[in-house]
């Protein structure tokens, strides 16, 4: 008999020589991680020995032993992060009551589509009534031969039968027997349940036969009738059909949003799918939200809501939907790999939108916010036009011009609005509005358009001029905020009312070459200064470079709308600077996605909005409608009453030769607040209020520069902005050409 502790040192014994064979030892990974646990801070342990060499407490590159281990975690701290309280103040709260329900406008529109759909439906079931009781009628007798048979069945214990036969080939006598007296029980009972149901039957049908009146008999056996008709339906032929075909949508699941992330091809989550993860941490349930689904969550590490908008077309692969249904979208306040997606039932760019509230009727009130577009879920999204600059965006047929126009046209139905209307591209788009109501109207890029444009460009500066001086000198109970106000735009007697101009192909301007500096000096004033004295630029381009549209105006720009481009410059010329990184990118849109852009304005972050569409008839409509607002109120002016701008006095005048005349030979450099007080002392009526800025902008055109001019005053050398005569003189022997001008 073997001694129980051979058997333990036969067991040591191999032990030691399978860790003598492999090199190594056998550990326990349970007291290993006990000890890492414990050893990462010596000193805090307990049983630490104190007079233990100091060097044991330095890391490897403290101590300069290679072989001491470097403790990268230091313990876990009992307190982690923040208190129950700290984490409750920076809790996100879901809203309570939904947002459709809190917009009053949003549920008079939700209620509306309830109503209606209902009441097709009731119409078009009523309608059809007769021929539904027809059908029936004539499926009555195959439904009572249904109903007799399946009577006899349930008698006889049919259903029963499979299960006795069963027995019968089992060779089972006992269970034969045991099922054959259930059997003959269930017959008895069902056969007498079966004749007093037909004796009461009888006797009721002769009570009404004999007792009841007529339209109780009537109505009793179509009811019967009916019912047998219901019974002998055909599955494959339904007799009522549907009123509305419901659109087919397949419900968003985890595991469809899991299988469409997995197909983008990151490796990221391909690696975490691949180890049995998920690759993607839902935050929130996936709920419905408008007529689409919502969901939200955590992209793996590195992966950041960027990288799946750049594979969007291969997202709504994954999802099985049409591009026009996925909308990936970042959340400004959250982290960058933090997703919301949302899948549409519909396409947008084909979804049914509903009705725009300005399209038949109503006018506007430009200091208040105005619908003109809705996003991915159908609700709308509202513009205040005052107090902005906007910018408008994409290449061409994309709905870049419609919008502008609509735009104009809901300026136009305030009718204290001024417009200045001009369409560059010279295809008439914005004639309904410049024709009728504007005050200031061309189409074209001839010279002469040109010309016009920047003599009304030049007499909208110095109205701002006029209106800053007005306001500064306001009481502040009239004008506490220092900016045009609806009140103030009011009173005519202060001629404060909003002034719209809208610029088509604006690229036209700034790239001509006698007026284009001179047009972006103007333009980029009206944008930064523009907006609080009640002057608003909206301009429109479909190459946004920084040529076509100078950086002064494109930094400047409140509102941005970016309909599709095709690169990351022009998406961050109309967007603003790193809006492409930050995955605001309206290069995704597809061909199909017309009159569909980002926004970015009125206090939020970009927004996907689809603009409301308003072909020509209907914007003629519109514009009809506002001039007769404006011949109510009295405001019509300008090219909608047939009159031309004054005659520019300017024109008649030669800036160059009258610099020359004011500027003696005698004098080769003079500071510019000496030649404008000179030009002004010459010809009053053209030059009085000009400042040194304006005579730089003016002789900007003619590629004469300013320079800095020192002169001597009480003793000290004084240095301001001037001009070289001799500059001037070479300018007009140029363009003159002659070879000297004195």
């Amino acid at each position: 008999m073997k001694h129980p502790d051979d058997e333990n040192e036969l067991f040591n014994r191999l032990e030691a020589e399978m860790a003598a064979d492999s090199g190594g030892e056998v550990v326990d990974l349970d007291k290993a991680r006990s000890a890492r646990a414990e050893s990462a801070d010596p000193t805090d342990r307990p049983d630490a020995d104190p007079s233990t060499d100091s060097e044991a407490g330095r890391s490897g590159a403290e101590s300069g032993d290679p072989t001491v281990r470097v403790m990268v975690d230091r313990p876990t701290p009992t307190a982690t992060g923040p208190g129950y309280l700290g984490r409750l103040a920076g809790a996100q709260r879901r809203a309570v009551v939904p947002v459709w329900l809190r917009s009053l406008a949003e549920l008079r529109t939700a209620s509306a589509w309830v109503a209606r759909h209902y009441a097709h439906a009731a119409g078009y079931h009523a309608l059809r009534t007769p021929v539904y009781a027809a059908r029936l009628t004539l499926q009555a007798p195959s439904g009572f031969a249904r109903f007799v048979g399946g009577t006899m069945r349930w008698v006889a214990d049919r259903e029963g039968e499979p299960v006795r036969l069963a027995a019968v080939r089992r060779e089972d006598a006992a269970e034969y027997l045991k099922l054959s007296r259930q059997r003959d029980g269930r017959v008895r009972l069902r056969t007498l349940v079966m004749v007093l149901a037909m004796f009461t039957g009888l006797g009721i049908a002769l009570a009404i036969y004999v007792l009841a009146p007529g339209w109780l008999q009537a109505v009793s056996v179509s009811a019967v009738v009916l019912a047998l008709g219901y019974a002998g339906r055909k599955a494959d032929d339904p007799v009522i059909h549907r009123a509305v075909e419901l659109p087919k949508a397949t419900k968003l699941t985890s595991d469809i949003v899991l299988r469409a992330l997995g197909s983008l091809g990151i490796p990221a989550i391909n690696q975490a799918q691949a180890k049995g993860r998920d690759g993607f941490t839902f935050t929130a349930p996936i709920t419905r939200d408008g007529p689409g689904w919502r969901a939200e969550g955590d992209l793996p590490y590195g992966v950041t809501v960027t990288d799946i908008i750049e594979r969007r077309e291969r997202l709504a692969s994954g999802l099985r939907r049409p591009l026009g249904c996925v909308w990936p979208e970042a959340v400004p306040d959250q982290h960058t790999g933090h997703l919301v997606l949302w899948v549409g039932d519909q396409d947008m760019s084909k979804a049914k939108k509903p009705a725009w509230p300005l399209l038949k009727s109503g006018s506007v009130d430009l200091f208040k916010p105005v619908a003109f577009g809705t996003d991915q879920r159908g609700r709308w999204i509202e513009i205040t036009l005052m107090y902005i600059a906007a910018v408008i965006g994409a290449i061409p047929r994309m709905g870049k011009t419609f919008l502008l126009r609509l735009l104009l046209l809901i300026a136009a139905l305030d009718p204290r609005a001024e417009l200045h209307t001009y369409d560059l591209k010279g295809t008439g788009d914005l004639d309904p509005v410049g024709e009728r109501v504007a005050h200031r109207h061309r189409a074209g890029d001839e010279e002469d358009d040109i010309e016009y444009a920047v003599r009304d460009l030049r007499a909208v500066r110095e109205e701002l001029r006029r209106r800053a001086k007005m306001i500064r000198f306001l009481p502040r109970d009239v004008c506490p905020e220092s900016k045009v106000t609806s009140e103030l735009a009011n009173k005519r007697s202060l001629g404060l009312h909003p002034i719209v101009i809208g610029v088509d192909e604006c690229q036209v301007w700034f790239e001509h070459e006698k007026y284009g500096k001179e047009l972006e000096e103007i333009c980029t004033d009206l944008v930064k200064r523009g907006p609080a004295t009640g002057i608003v630029l909206i301009v429109a381009t479909q190459r946004p470079d920084a040529k076509a549209l100078p950086t002064g105006i494109s930094a400047n720009a409140s509102a941005r709308f970016c309909l599709k481009v095709m690169g990351q410059l022009e998406n961050d010329m109309v967007l603003g600077t790193s809006a492409y990184k930050r995955g605001v990118r309206a290069t995704m849109f597809s061909w199909g996605d017309k009159g569909i852009h980002y926004f970015v304005g009125e206090g939020a972050d970009a927004r996907i909005v689809s603009s409301v569409y308003v072909d020509a008839p209907a914007a003629e409509s519109i514009a009809a409608r506002a001039r007769k607002l404006r011949e109510a109120a009295g405001t019509l002016s300008g090219h909608a009453l047939g009159e031309e701008p004054e005659p520019d006095e300017s024109a008649a005048y030669d800036l160059l030769r009258d610099i020359l005349a004011v500027v003696p030979a005698d004098e080769p450099k003079v500071w510019s607040e000496t030649v404008v007080s000179r030009l002004a002392d010459l010809r009053a009526e053209v030059y009085d209020g000009w400042t040194p800025d304006a005579l730089a902008a003016a002789l900007k055109p003619y590629g004469v520069s300013t320079i800095q001019v020192g002169r001597r005053v009480d003793g000290k050398v004084v240095n301001r902005r001037g001009v070289d005569r001799s500059h001037i003189a070479a300018s007009v022997a140029e363009r003159d050409g002659k070879r000297d001008v004195s």
